[in-house]
């Protein structure tokens, strides 16, 4: 399973630039967010693992960024977590994965739409929501566009105001889901319940019979939230980052 979700991840979030190198993915995106600006060590490879940490280390110093991994218990070869120890590489971000069945649910009030005009919206909302400094913002959007497995973008509106909004992207029968935020001063209304819901009953007609999606171990309201919603930890990651 993990293998398959980590590669749905990657199409779901996809990277500016990547390159493959003996197994592994490299990927690149001006240093938005850690996913896509990573190692994801997907197989071990024929060469010298000395050799191919120091290639990566070249190329996320030849883009201006700390050379990282993105790291799970299967990540090959075996031992590349103890050598990036060994080399100073610091431990950081550890992070739930977590599935859930699917089936249908309660999403009225819960709008899901495509990639389309009203997806600006969505940006533009999501942006004030996450407080995204203006310089960041363009990343986030060519990601957003590159993505090209089904992708809905849901929102919940009050008084014609966005105040939840979260990202489902469907594939192989498992939806993801990204990007959900509420509203600082709209927290603890049940927004964030609501509008997983709709995307999952988005998932679900989009013919989804499994969910999957990562939460940091630190944030323990979205971890509740999800319990509630039945997803339960299929593995974590974590990084490895080089100053």
């Amino acid at each position: 399973m993990i293998r398959t979700l980590e590669e749905l991840s990657m199409n779901a979030w996809p990277a500016l630039e990547s390159v493959e190198s003996d197994g592994w993915v490299l990927r690149f995106s001006a240093g938005y967010t850690r996913r896509a600006n990573s190692v994801h060590p997907l197989d071990a490879g024929d060469r010298d693992l000395v050799e191919k940490i120091e290639e990566a280390e070249r190329l996320y110093g030849a883009h201006g960024l700390p050379p990282t991994f993105k790291m799970t218990r299967a990540s090959e070869p075996g031992d590349l977590d103890a050598e990036l120890a060994n080399r100073g590489y610091a431990w950081e971000a550890g992070t739930s994965v977590q599935v859930a069945d699917i089936g249908p649910s309660d999403c009225s009030g819960v709008d899901v739409e495509p990639p389309g005009p009203r997806t600006a919206a969505w940006r533009e909302a999501f942006h004030r929501m996450r407080d995204a400094p203006p310089e960041r913002q363009p990343l986030h959007d060519r990601m957003l566009s590159q993505i090209s497995v089904p992708a809905g973008y849901a929102t919940i509106c009050e008084k014609g105001r966005i105040v939840a909004c979260g990202l489902g992207v469907a594939q192989a029968g498992w939806l993801g889901i990204f990007d959900v935020v509420v509203d600082e001063g709209e927290r603890r209304r049940g927004y964030g319940d609501h509008l997983m819901r709709g995307l999952l009953s988005w998932g679900h007609a989009a013919g989804a019979a499994r969910a999957y999606l990562q939460v940091m171990l630190a944030n323990a309201p979205a971890l509740a939230l999800y319990d509630k919603l039945g997803f339960r930890e299929a593995y974590q990651y974590w990084y490895r980052v080089r100053a």
